[in-house]
């Protein structure tokens, strides 16, 4: 991406996004957001793309911590390629919970045929890594993957058990099957 292009650091994720693809293209952005959620630096400029104001505060010292590829994983929700699906695949795993959320999200909204991997987050120790596993699951899960979401009908945690009673729901009527 060239440099000194006026990113709107106060726009939300989504309006950032729209306008990086309408400068540079969706494979561009896509294809950085999936290098950034693999770790990798892609600079100063993008990193103020895809994290507005809050990259700001990274690029002037606060710690990075795992915001980076949050973000790159984020990013990927406004902007697509089919090239970032390994990306997300692998953000599945990812040591941080917020990589792993925001991972399942995407792999939900873009149907990714992941329910493999997801189904171990199912037992994730972060409640809402659980819930956004369940809804992702309720989304693109067989019925063998679906039928784990039972065992978070009875968790701890009121919005891990009501995601995964929704995504059974909603997987019985797409699989057009009762899930037992």
């Amino acid at each position: 991406m060239p440099e000194n292009v006026n990113v709107p650091l106060d726009a939300s994720p989504g309006a950032r996004i729209a306008t990086a693809v309408e400068t540079f293209g969706e494979s561009v952005v896509a294809d950085r957001a999936a290098a950034l959620l693999g770790g990798s630096n892609e600079g100063e400029e993008f990193l103020l793309w895809v994290g507005g104001r809050h990259a700001k505060g990274i690029l002037d010292g606060a710690p990075a911590l795992y915001w980076p590829e949050v973000w790159g994983a984020r990013a990927l929700q406004y902007a697509w390629d089919d090239s970032a699906s390994a990306a997300i695949e692998r953000g599945l795993g990812n040591q941080a919970w917020r990589v792993r959320e925001m991972c399942g999200k995407v792999v939900a909204q873009r149907g990714l045929p992941y329910a493999d991997a997801l189904v171990p987050l199912l037992g994730d120790e972060v409640a809402r890594v659980r819930a956004v596993a369940a809804r992702a699951i309720g989304f693109v899960g067989e019925y063998e993957h679906v039928v784990q979401l039972r065992t978070l009908l009875t968790d701890a945690e009121v919005e891990v058990r009501r995601s995964a009673g929704d995504a059974l729901r909603a997987a019985a009527v797409r699989l057009d099957r009762t899930i037992e």
